[in-house]
């Protein structure tokens, strides 16, 4: 073979040796990549691609009936935009700021922090933007800034309800429902997630949409409550009058139906408006007196004690004891409000004057482990279902002692604490032919009867005793209505001090009615706590209770029971 031959095949080898060793390496490298590798390219492909996102849901509603059955939104999603800024294209950014500022109120420190963020491509501006306003700035067509659609909770009623209501909190991130109404139906309002899905083409651009890998949203229920909405304004009014005529601390009122246990308003102070939660320090404010906290009410209590003793066979409305204006059990001294004595008095002066001695008597005709029982029947003890969240119920501990003193002093409402709705839901059992209902306050419930705690015949006597009050003593008549039968009560009690021991010199006072007496449709109870430069809960609530009772009367068009006095 000659050089020339030689020379040719030695290359002819060397390029099939290489043709052969490419020919390996993409084969290794195409088993990497088909093989080893595809799902992680697969996965890349499908990012670069695909079309894949999260759809979120419509919260549900919140809604308040009007007496003719049309609905009031107290809580909706107002759909608009979220404004951010893109620095990278953002130009004169004061004459940007002027344009949005006349739009829409825009944080001036704020969007010029943001304007010294070169090459920052979002930085949010301001996260609701209404669609009207979305559309106005849109049409500016300003460079580097963006609208994107958004969502968010609203409140048309601003501060109305909102210890029922809650509100929705992002702080978190996600949408959640804080206190009230948002907190307890917050599976039934929020909803779930739907995806979509489908491809994208080479520039990003959504060329098809996949029918099997799309899942729609599922918006979230509605909820309806039985608040009335003229009602609540009207009760929130009136608690604002008083609240700040007495520079009180804190206040509660609820209105509700003693016969089915619907709640048909329910308001307290200080106030907040849902729509701006996030700028209220004191976070206490977020929570509803009525169910989230206990007192020790006083003289409201007293009702309970004698209509116990009433249904027992122990006393009668003219069973007579001799006060002396005061009585001592052991070290421990029990006085009357005024210290004062009346001689022989019956148990209708016992309410009609609110007398502590008279009180006690009762509780020892009783029995003071058979007052401990009725206060149980009563549903003093036990969270009684209400379908708000943080629900807690009262402590009656100090009566597990089985001292008379603990006994006498819980027979007027003292060394026992409660809530105001386990409270108002007892005092119904007085007007309703003795029966404890269940709290309702949204439309899905039926009315629900715990247990049977008064005969009917009590229910009846203790009804009387209590017009006597209104007719012949209570505020010196000022809450009488001429032709209306009123239940009512006052209490003024002292408030504990925070360190357990004694008394402050401070007091929270308590009214509760209920009209018509002896076939009630509403019962009312008012509290306010530590009001300033007066005593006595009669000189307080008695005025607002009865601007209630006269529009309950008008709106609801309730005829006369009785003969004007």
């Amino acid at each position: 073979m000659s050089r020339v031959s030689a020379h040719f095949s030695t290359r002819i080898y060397v390029v099939v040796f290489f043709v052969l060793l490419v020919s390996a390496a993409i084969i290794v490298r195409l088993f990497f990549l088909q093989v080893v590798n595809y799902s992680w390219y697969k996965a890349m492909a499908q990012r670069q691609q695909g079309y894949n996102v999260e759809l979120a849901p419509k919260r549900g509603d919140i809604s308040l009936r009007y007496k003719d059955g049309s609905l009031f939104t107290a809580a909706t999603t107002q759909q608009g935009y979220l404004l951010y800024l893109d620095m990278r294209s953002l130009e004169n950014p004061e004459e940007v700021f002027v344009k949005l500022n006349k739009i829409t109120p825009v944080d001036r420190d704020l969007f010029f922090a943001i304007s010294k963020k070169k090459d920052d491509p979002y930085e949010v501006l301001k996260q609701q933007i209404s669609e009207e306003e979305g559309n106005k700035i849109r049409a500016l067509e300003l460079k580097g800034v963006e609208l994107v659609e958004k969502g968010w909770r609203y409140y048309p009623g601003g501060t109305m309800a909102s210890h029922v209501l809650g509100f929705v909190s992002t702080l978190s991130g996600e949408p959640e429902g804080k206190y009230g109404i948002e907190k307890y139906y917050e599976t039934t309002l929020k909803g779930s997630l739907g995806t979509e899905r489908g491809e994208k083409d080479a520039k990003g651009i959504l060329i098809a949409l996949s029918d099997q890998f799309t899942n729609p949203a599922r918006e979230g229920g509605n909820v309806v409550l039985t608040i009335e909405p003229e009602l609540q304004r009207f009760a929130e009014a009136q608690l604002k009058e008083v609240f700040e005529k007495w520079h009180a601390t804190s206040g509660a009122i609820m209105v509700l139906e003693p016969k089915t246990g619907k709640i048909r308003a329910l308001a307290a102070v200080p106030v907040f408006d849902p729509n701006e939660y996030n700028k209220e320090k004191n976070l206490s404010v977020f929570l509803n007196p009525m169910v989230e906290k206990i007192y020790e009410l006083g003289s409201v209590f007293k009702p309970l004690t004698v209509a116990a003793a009433l249904d027992k066979g122990v006393i009668t409305p003219e069973t007579k004891y001799m006060d002396y204006g005061f009585l001592k059990i052991g070290p421990s001294t029990i006085r009357n409000f005024d210290g004062k004595g009346r001689g022989e008095v019956d148990m209708q002066r016992v309410l009609s004057e609110s007398l502590n001695t008279g009180a006690v008597f009762a509780m020892r005709q009783l029995g003071g482990e058979n007052l401990y029982e009725y206060f149980r029947k009563y549903g003093l003890e036990e969270p009684l279902g209400l379908d708000l969240p943080g629900e807690i119920y009262g402590d009656l501990s100090n009566l597990d002692s089985g001292r008379e003193i603990e006994y006498a002093t819980a027979s007027f409402g003292q060394g026992v604490a409660v809530t105001p709705l386990e409270l108002a839901m007892a005092l119904s059992s007085l007007g309703n032919g003795g029966k404890l209902m269940r709290p309702v306050i949204t439309e899905d419930y039926t009315p629900q009867v715990i247990r049977q705690v008064l005969k009917k015949e009590t229910s009846h006597t203790i009804t009387q005793m209590l017009v006597n009050v209104v007719d012949t003593s209570l505020a010196g008549g000022a809450a009488k209505i001429p032709g209306y039968s009123i239940a009512a009560k006052t209490g003024t009690a002292q408030i504990p001090k925070t360190d357990g021991k004694g008394y402050s010199g401070e007091y929270l006072h308590s009214f509760f009615g209920y009209l018509p007496a002896y076939d009630p449709q509403f019962l009312i109870y008012l509290m306010l706590e530590k009001p300033q430069e007066v005593n006595y809960a009669s000189h307080t609530l008695t005025d607002p209770f009865k601007k209630i009772v006269e529009f309950l009367i008008n709106y609801y068009t309730i005829p006369p029971d009785r003969q004007p006095l």
